[in-house]
């Protein structure tokens, strides 16, 4: 009997915008100050599987402007994908969803917050490129290392002493 070969599918079945929040707590004040804000930007990647093959992608970005301690704007998106995910090698999925998928989601995140921003009143902050394998690896060797640091809850986080 021989055994078929599965050809590799990978393929997007959308791409949407999960959340955006925008806050501007100081306003109208802060659109008095003239001096430019302190930009602070977070970023986290998320993958949920929904089906067999069938898995879905985030991106979530934080941009934070400070003016002299005062929040000028706090602006949260969270950028999705369903991605369809197929005949794909065991060792080749996890970068597949935690780097090819966040760099086809993370454009459209980066308009949407950008829009979000000059839409607030404010001057386009444009986001930098992320290289989400450097990404992808620095969140495996963190893991690596709380992993070796001590014993992990059932939940995968580490216990307090």
């Amino acid at each position: 009997m021989s055994e078929e070969v599965q050809q590799p599918v990978f393929q997007i079945q959308r791409v949407y915008l999960k959340d955006l929040s925008l806050e501007q707590p100081n306003s109208p004040a802060i659109f008095l100050e003239q001096e430019a804000p302190n930009i602070e930007v977070a970023v986290d990647v998320g993958v949920e599987n929904l089906a067999e093959g069938v898995y879905e992608s985030t991106v979530t970005i934080t941009v934070t402007a400070k003016i002299n301690d005062r929040v000028a704007f706090l602006v949260e998106g969270k950028q999705a994908g369903i991605f369809e995910a197929r005949n794909i090698p065991a060792e080749q999925i996890e970068p597949l969803l935690g780097i090819g998928c966040p760099n086809i989601v993370y454009p459209y995140l980066r308009a949407n917050i950008a829009d979000a921003i000059t839409r607030a009143g404010f001057p386009p902050v444009h986001l930098s490129e992320i290289n989400f394998e450097v990404f992808y690896q620095q969140r495996q060797q963190a893991i690596a290392e709380e992993n070796a640091s001590g014993i992990l809850m059932p939940d995968g986080s580490p216990t307090t002493h």
